[in-house]
């Protein structure tokens, strides 16, 4: 099965290398760059099979001469190519599985970082700010770039709804298994006697799509201008800055005010839509691939209690591994980075035991 997986994806290759040299595919530039990327993704795949394929034939080359040869010189030297194409052939197999694990086309995209507070009230809102204020540190540390997209804070100093746009080689590879509920156990600065309480904050990572990936009729948008509220800027409550997109097929609804100009709200609230709508098409094929397996790797269902910040204890543990880390105030400090490369470590595991069925 894994052979004939890397045939197709051989013949692909070469209507690929067709298509790509093809004038009239080349004079549409958007197309013709999926194209390239695509190509450029399969060329490892290839490149390794065609040396497979010729160590293979070697292989039987020097067998055959074993077999016929009466010559002991030349038996000699069928010998210790053979022993010398064995050597590295179990390698060369375990290579190309590697290469076969589906390479996530959005790996190396830039992200949308969604943050929402959620059951515990106010508590939640504060613990919500702290996860934006680790992510933003990490990607401080991974000297990527973020841009404040759209705040909505609590009056105690929290987040109703964050969302930020990080900018960086790989990001979403990195951040794409932090989508989920992320509970935190711990004692509110309000809790007066002093007992544990449990609340929860949502964490949704969208890569960022340009428009050859997904189009938005504009009819099917529905702009509603209103005036900012918050902290901040003379424009705020002045003036009809605040943009509001309803996608009425499917009743996506973004909010972005930050901006004192109009137009820059309603362009960063269409980015921060198209994304979302990408999101909910990925969405949906998973669950139709989802359907036909017992799990759902890496599916970052958003409905997941992914993992547990307990303050007390000093620990964090991710329900999905499992993996519990006793620094909890270096993590939150944006050092996440061991549980991030258990997470990818543990799924191309999984998609290994896949490929090898």
């Amino acid at each position: 099965m894994m052979f004939d997986k890397l045939d197709f994806i051989e013949d692909k290759y070469n209507d690929l290398s067709e298509k790509i040299s093809d004038p009239e595919v080349i004079s549409d530039q958007k197309v013709w760059q999926k194209l390239m990327r695509e190509h450029a993704d399969l060329t490892p795949i290839v490149n390794k099979y065609k040396e497979y394929k010729e160590a293979k034939s070697r292989i039987e080359e020097a067998k055959e001469i074993l077999t016929t040869e009466k010559d002991e010189e030349m038996r000699e030297l069928a010998k210790m190519e053979l022993s010398e194409l064995e050597d590295g052939f179990d390698s060369m197999v375990d290579e190309l599985k590697i290469l076969l694990i589906p390479k996530d086309p959005n790996d190396d995209k830039n992200v949308y970082v969604e943050i929402r507070a959620g059951a515990g009230g106010d508590e939640a809102g504060l613990f919500a700010n702290e996860l934006l204020r680790m992510y933003i540190r990490y990607a401080e540390e991974k000297r990527w770039k973020c841009e404040i997209m759209s705040i909505t804070e609590t009056g105690v100093g929290g987040l109703k709804e964050g969302v930020v746009l990080i900018k960086g080689s790989g990001a979403y590879s990195k951040m794409k298994f932090e989508s989920g509920v992320h509970r935190v156990q711990r004692v509110p600065q309000t809790e007066s006697g002093g007992r544990i309480h449990t609340s929860t904050a949502t964490v949704a990572v969208l890569p960022e799509v340009d428009d050859v990936e997904i189009e938005i009729n504009q009819n099917d948008v529905r702009v509603d201008v209103f005036r900012s509220s918050g902290n901040g800027g003379q424009s705020v409550n002045t003036t009809d800055s605040a943009v509001r997109l309803t996608h009425l097929p499917t009743g996506l609804v973004v909010s972005c005010q930050d901006e004192k100009s109009q137009l820059k709200n309603k362009d960063k609230a269409m980015k921060i839509l198209k994304a979302r709508l990408y999101d909910k098409m990925l969405a949906e094929q998973n669950a139709e691939i989802a359907a036909d397996r017992k799990a759902q790797v890496g599916s970052g269902d958003r409905s997941d209690k992914i993992r547990t910040y307990n303050f007390p204890q000093g620990r964090i543990t991710d329900h999905r591994i499992p993996i519990t880390l006793y620094k909890l105030d270096s993590f939150m400090n944006g050092n996440i980075d061991e549980m991030i490369d258990a997470l990818i470590t543990h799924y191309q595991a999984e998609s290994l035991k896949e490929i090898e069925q």
